[in-house]
């Protein structure tokens, strides 16, 4: 016999991250990413001075500071999914574009 009463709420079997602390988690990887993308620019300018070189990780740059902020604003899947498929195409086109 099944009684109404029984069930536990959904707050105590819930694992996992509170949204809080996933966008603070996104907004933490994002500045870090961010200052790896400073490092590999400094870098890539030191070994050649090419404007599409600044392009493609200014970009990036850019890219981590919108993520950041949608982060802020409470979007976080949407900030992980840009953030995974933004760094993997200028990581990309520094492959394939960058001489």
């Amino acid at each position: 016999m099944d009684v109404p009463g029984d069930e536990e709420p959904l707050s105590e079997t819930r694992v996992g991250l509170t949204p809080r602390q996933a966008r603070r988690i996104r907004i933490v990887l994002a500045s870090v990413l961010m200052a790896v993308m400073a490092g590999v620019l400094v870098a890539r300018l030191a070994s050649r001075t090419s404007v599409l070189v600044v392009g493609v990780y200014g970009a990036a740059l850019v890219l981590c500071g919108v993520v950041i902020e949608l982060s802020r604003n409470g979007r976080t899947r949407l900030g992980t999914w840009l953030l995974g498929i933004g760094l993997a195409a200028a990581l990309a086109s520094d492959w394939l574009l960058l001489p």
